[in-house]
């Protein structure tokens, strides 16, 4: 079954909505055996959507019961919290000590949020979040992490899985709470790209080699040996799970993972299912198994198929981010003058403006074909599609010219080692690539997915750890293979610096209802001045 929505179906949908209305859904209370409203109960979501009922809803009721998932408050009484079971969905590693009050909560090593707008919430729901918000990445891996300041060694710090001290820092990597907003299209972008690279890798003969280029983006060679086996040591740009190869067989994935700093979640869905397990304590179906306790809460199936899809679409369909633009001809003057001169120092090398969907590559679909087991695959469930470009879609929207989308996020979707060496304050102290307790591992990450820039100065801090307040931080501590942009940046008159500066301010989520890409500074609608990309 395939499921493309249009304003047909959306009528069709919102005249037959008989069995159940979304206003249940939102906001009606469970029903005991006798018809009676259950009293007493203190649930974020009284009833969740049931497998199927995805199908059932139009896409805008569909969205709206995902932003109350997103928003939802979650409790002790509806599976919250995961007594048994690390941020990783593994057992914990002693369990005769359950994480149950006090220890039901842990600000590195999670449960460390009540709801996903409790950080997504900048400047919006959906948006990005404050320092206060930053995400303990591998803080997961422990039960419970904690610092001990009787400790006597000299790192004062936790104890990993493996017996090694380790500090904060190290056992957590900090990193900034970014905004979802245009993440469909991102998704789209990437499924795109690796569908190009791998036809490319796919049409590489044994003894040969390919360049590996799609949107105008170069990820390097590839290369098969005479034997037929893999060799991507010339291979730029990816994560290295994408270039694991064990055999002419077994080629590279070289997949493009969109999401998370380091580049390493490959959809929405994925990271949903992730996020809600590690900060939250809420176990999917599809990961964790119907009918499974798998934390023993005594709860199970505490996110369905259908929430999930649910809450990904919402995300899917986030309004993108626009620009703001001063009407006051100095500044507009100058973010003009910012704009070219970001290009001329090279930052658009990364920073591309935009990147074109073609084939209608903006009807987005779950599941993505690149889902991991753990997270609903094509097969496993009917195909839902969503027209992006909808103006049925919260504003503001992209639209096709010419039979393309571009999508103006400023970005390659690429991988780039942005720190000048492992005693730079930005490199962080774990690689996640490799496997835990390695010397990989403890040698640390200096690559980082190129950071969207749409959307980008009302979602601060900035950088991957978001210690920076200020922009001007951010760009000069790029370094590594930015070192020659950071240096023509730094040589900018003063007047050029500050004019790239204000451009960047005008790279923003836009409020509410808005639907148009270009807005002066009081929020009212204008053409983008010639010079301005929109």
């Amino acid at each position: 079954m395939k499921r493309i929505w249009n304003a047909g179906l959306c009528l069709l949908a919102l005249a037959t909505l008989i069995a159940w209305q979304i206003s249940s859904l939102s906001y009606g209370q469970e029903e005991d055996d006798f018809g009676h409203p259950i009293i007493g109960r203190e649930v974020a979501v009284p009833v969740h959507l049931q497998d199927g009922q995805e199908y059932e809803l139009s896409i805008p009721q569909l969205i709206a019961f995902g932003e109350k998932l997103f928003t939802a408050r979650w409790t002790s009484q509806e599976g919250a919290g995961r007594p048994l079971t690390k941020g990783t969905g593994a057992p914990l590693s002693d369990p005769s000590d359950p994480l149950v009050f006090p220890r039901n909560t842990n600000r590195l090593s999670g449960p460390d949020a009540n709801s996903c707008s409790g950080c997504h919430n900048l400047p919006y729901v959906g948006g990005g979040g404050d320092i206060v918000t930053k995400v303990f990445v591998e803080g997961n891996r422990f039960d419970f992490l904690t610092f001990d300041h009787d400790d006597t060694t000299p790192t004062k710090g936790a104890v990993d899985e493996l017996g090694n001290f380790v500090t904060m820092q190290s056992a957590a990597d900090p990193r900034k709470t970014i905004g979802m907003n245009g993440s469909g299209f991102i998704e789209m972008l990437a499924r795109q790209m690796t569908a190009e690279l791998q036809t490319i890798r796919d049409s590489t003969p044994a003894g040969g080699a390919r360049l590996l280029r799609t949107k105008g983006i170069s990820f390097g060679i590839i290369a098969r040996r005479i034997d037929g086996s893999w060799d991507t040591s010339h291979v730029i740009g990816l994560p290295a799970p994408s270039l694991k190869t064990t055999g002419p067989e077994n080629p590279p994935s070289l997949l493009i993972l969109p999401f998370a700093q380091a580049g390493n979640v490959v959809s929405l869905r994925v990271f949903t299912n992730n996020a809600f397990n590690q900060h939250h304590g809420i176990q999917s179906e599809e990961r964790f198994g119907v009918g499974v306790d798998a934390d023993g809460d005594g709860f199970v199936n505490e996110l369905t198929r259908a929430d999930v899809t649910a809450v990904t679409v919402f995300q899917a369909t986030l309004p993108v981010p626009g620009r703001v633009i001063n009407t006051d001809p100095y500044v507009q003057a100058a973010i003009v003058n910012g704009e070219r001169k970001f290009k001329k120092i090279g930052c658009t090398t990364c920073h591309v403006p935009a990147l074109p969907l073609d084939n209608h590559g903006w009807i987005y679909t779950e599941p993505n074909p690149y889902n991991p087991p753990g997270n609903l695959q094509p097969g496993d469930a009917p195909l839902l599609s969503v027209d992006l470009t909808s103006d049925k879609l919260p504003g503001p929207r992209l639209k096709p010219i010419n039979g393309i989308v571009y999508v103006p996020a400023y970005t390659d979707l690429k991988l780039h080692n942005i720190c000048s060496g492992p005693n730079d304050p930005n490199t962080e102290p774990l690689n996640q690539d490799q496997p835990a307790g390695s010397p990989g591992f403890f040698a640390g990450n200096q690559e980082f997915l190129t950071r969207k820039l749409w959307g980008l100065y009302n979602s601060g801090p900035f950088m991957h750890h978001g210690q920076f307040t200020t922009m001007r931080e951010a760009i000069l501590a790029h370094h590594g293979e930015a070192e020659l942009s950071g240096r023509a940046f730094r040589s900018l008159s003063k007047y050029d610096q500050d004019s790239i500066v204000e451009f960047l301010k005008s790279l923003q989520v836009l409020p509410p209802g808005t639907r148009a890409l270009c807005v002066d500074q009081d929020g009212r609608a204008i053409s983008c001045p010639p010079g301005i990309q929109p």
